[in-house]
């Protein structure tokens, strides 16, 4: 019954918001197009930075910021101590209040971010004196924790005594090294002492045990935290500021919640329970497979432990933020940190997963190296698979790079945002405007004030808002490819080494670990990837594997993703390099490829299921396809109705695309390759809609036939303009389809929509 509630508070919340920044209405319209709504427009991060803010500065920029720069709204980040007044103080409620009278005056609307500073947890102001933020003050014992290994070798047969460590007791195992048998000794512990006759061999004896870290943030994994978490910040603001949610208020914004902290090993103490609750099983005997091989089973254990973990992550903290706004009347969203991890186990422990009950899924396209890019289908595929409408990125903070010299070129700045909307995102927050714009910390500093920006910025806002008109509003994303998400494989090569993880918090791998190098060397998903773009010129979905269960269907040569808002259908699937995949998803697998649909495997063959002792039936099931995964050469094989099956020893961009072309031909898209070429086909309002741009320096002057018989205009959003295009229309006897194709020419650095007209029927009816 709770979680019913908890569902039905969700939706009421979601109908009670007029869209987020858009309605949900499906219809856009030239003359938004045109002159986009102050519903459309951008909306910064607002740095209250390392100073004290006033009322009649904040008016004065506020209406600078709609007038002078095109912003729509922002949220604000009370950050740095020299800050003022105190966060969550009556004087800096007050000033809130303020701003939120102005932003209703004006027009804009306001993102409640949730932290003085970052990241997300911590009620992060400090005191003079006391660098203990609020939420460790008040609730120490909830902040987060980290799981500990104490052991010790030892030759049986003997009698063993030793004193347990201090924390919560997670498991005790002892393992033979020898044949790596392992017993549960969790039963042989009394008033704090573990007791047990070794048997002959030699033993490692493990005591697994949960304790506090000293990091002050909410303990991520778990509801009850992070309830006490918005209990202390987002009831402050909704006690004090009722009117304005919904109006005014549109949303609440969290800020990298991670599992990178606690040395890697964050964990919570009533896993256990909870584990046994969902799986029927106590987990204790897998514990040592987080730092050791413990035989065939390893890979399968890791996966059940760390997939666990990245659940309750995505259960404790990103749902109760969720679950908050939604029955306050207002979205959520946020990014989890970092995003660009190959591997990531210890930072959002699923990536798709993590946004399973977020409203609008996010990333952080950040400075420092760190290729958020490679990354954004992730995002936008966890919506589409979680059937969400918004996608949002917090762009462009500390680029180029961190403390390096140099400024954000104007051709930078339009060709990151042409690549995230190509690639799904349609929610873009400027990083940023600060209230001292002589204190930036982190480049750019994107207001009027700054003469690098102020002579095109309300150009970029208007060409931001023109992409949110046709982007935003319901609709659905078109592609013939998917691609599966690797994350059994990725969590079941993963373990917890030395005290900072095999992979560092930026996903590069530690030198000294060679096993782990190697592992990471195989992982080609985010490759993939980007060859399918850019090399390939062809868009895809990523599928999560539970996804792949539970909201797939196999329709003759299709597979089909059942959602309400975002059904798609998938002509192609693409499993890159993985070791593991679960005997689930490996049935329905083969289920599409004997009915006819098209296979592509990368790399290497899955060997192992992500169920534990099921590896000879995943074999099996894969042999059945592949009757020798010995043999790594390239090889495209038939199946039953037509089906292709191809393997990819060692895939590239341009091998991508001449397999696709031999195992699917007839794409929804296609033109010849141009590696800055990129584009998204969504259907919005029932009318097709082509978004192409040009991320290079270079012009581009090519063909591009799209499937169907489509009258087509073009739709400038640089300028606003809106042209009849010269269409010609024929017919594929192989892909058994119409096609329609149009000469598209783009400028550096430019953009176009092409979209479906509206075609009438004398009484006024739309001709389909």
């Amino acid at each position: 019954m709770k979680r019913i509630k908890s569902l039905l508070a969700i939706w009421i919340g979601v109908l009670a918001v007029a869209g987020t920044p858009l309605s949900a209405d499906p219809a856009f319209s030239k003359k938004d197009f045109e002159k986009p709504p102050i519903a459309a427009w951008p909306r910064p991060l607002y740095f209250w930075n390392n100073t004290t803010v006033t009322a009649d500065g904040l008016l004065r920029q506020m209406q600078s910021f709609r007038d002078e720069c095109g912003y729509g709204g922002f949220g604000v980040i009370p950050f740095g101590r020299n800050f003022r007044p105190e966060y969550l103080s009556e004087e800096y409620l007050q000033l809130y209040g303020t701003m939120l009278g102005k932003a209703r005056e004006l027009g804009m609307t306001i993102s409640l971010y949730d932290e003085c500073g970052f990241p997300s947890g911590s009620v992060g102001a400090f005191r003079e004196g006391d660098d203990t933020p609020r939420f460790q003050r008040k609730y120490p014992q909830w902040t987060i924790q980290r799981l500990d290994k104490a052991e010790e070798d030892i030759a049986g047969p003997r009698a063993y005594e030793k004193k347990i460590p201090e924390g919560t007791l997670m498991g005790a195992v002892a393992m033979r090294s020898e044949d790596r048998q392992r017993v549960d000794l969790s039963g042989n512990i009394r008033d704090g002492m573990l007791q047990w006759s070794a048997p002959a061999g030699n033993w490692k004896v493990m005591v697994f045990t949960c304790v506090l870290d000293g990091y002050p943030v909410a303990d991520y994994l778990d509801p009850e935290a992070n309830e006490k978490f918005t209990s202390m910040v987002h009831d402050v603001y909704y006690a004090r500021f009722k009117e304005y949610f919904g109006p005014v208020i549109y949303g609440t914004f969290f800020d990298e919640p991670s599992m990178f902290h606690a040395k890697f090993r964050m964990w919570t103490p009533r896993f256990n329970e909870k584990f046994t609750r969902k799986f029927g099983f106590r987990p204790d005997l897998l514990y040592p497979a987080l730092w050791y091989d413990i035989g065939p089973d390893t890979a399968a254990a890791r996966n059940c432990l760390f997939g666990f973990r990245a659940e309750l992550f995505a259960l404790g903290f990103t749902r109760v933020v969720n679950d908050w706004s939604a029955a306050h009347g207002i979205t959520a969203t946020g990014h989890f940190a970092p995003e660009e991890a190959v591997v990531p186990a210890n930072a959002s422990g699923d990536l798709i997963k993590s946004f399973e009950h977020l409203q609008i899924p996010g990333i952080d396209k950040i400075g420092g190296h760190r290729p958020a890019e490679r990354f954004y289908k992730l995002i936008s595929s966890s919506a589409y698979n979680w059937d969400r409408r918004l996608v949002m990125s917090e762009t462009y903070g500390a680029v180029p790079n961190y403390n390096e010299p140099g400024d954000l070129t104007w051709n930078e700045i339009w060709s990151i945002a042409m690549d995230q909307y190509t690639k799904g995102i349609n929610m873009l927050i400027p990083h940023a405007v600060w209230y001292d714009d002589t204190k930036v910390t982190y480049k750019p500093e994107l207001s009027s004030r700054n003469p690098l920006y102020a002579g095109r910025l309300k150009e970029y806002t208007t060409f931001l808002s023109r992409l949110n008109v046709i982007l935003q509003p319901e609709g659905r994303h078109v592609a013939d490819i998917a691609v599966l998400y690797p994350i059994h494989s990725l969590l079941g090569d993963h373990y917890f080494y030395t005290q900072k993880g095999p992979a560092n918090i930026d996903g590069r791998v530690d030198p000294a670990n060679r096993f782990y190098q190697e592992a990471v060397a195989r992982i080609d998903y985010v490759d993939v990837a980007h060859w399918l773009t850019n090399g390939a010129g062809k868009d895809f979905t990523f599928l999560h594997p539970e996804v792949l269960d539970r909201k797939c269907t196999v329709d003759r040569r299709t597979l089909r993703l059942q959602n309400r808002t975002n059904p798609e259908a998938y002509r192609v699937l693409i499993l890159p390099s993985c070791e593991m995949v679960s005997l689930t998803n490996m049935r329905k697998i083969l289920d599409f490829y004997r009915s006819g649909g098209s296979l592509i495997f990368t790399t290497r063959f899955p060997r192992k299921s992500a169920e534990i002792g099921k590896d000879r039936e995943l074999a099996a099931l894969v042999r059945s396809i592949f009757p020798d995964p010995e043999d790594r050469t390239e090889q495209i094989r038939t199946g039953g109705n037509g089906g292709k099956a191809c393997f990819l020893p060692a895939p590239t961009g341009p091998k991508l695309a001449e397999v696709l072309q031999k195992v699917a031909p007839g794409f929804d898209v296609e033109y010849p390759t141009q590696p800055d070429l990129q584009y998204i086909h969504k259907v919005v309002g029932g009318r097709n809609v082509y978004y192409f741009a040009n991320l290079g320096e270079h012009g581009i002057r090519t063909e591009v036939t799209l499937r169907g018989r489509l009258p087509l205009e073009s739709w400038d959003p640089h300028s606003g303009a809106i042209e009849t295009i010269h269409v010609h229309t024929s017919r594929n006897k192989t892909a058994g389809s119409r096609f329609t194709t149009a000469t598209l020419s783009l400028a550096p650095y430019h953009s176009t929509f092409w979209v479906e007209q509206l075609q009438k029927e004398p009484g006024g009816n739309r001709i389909p």
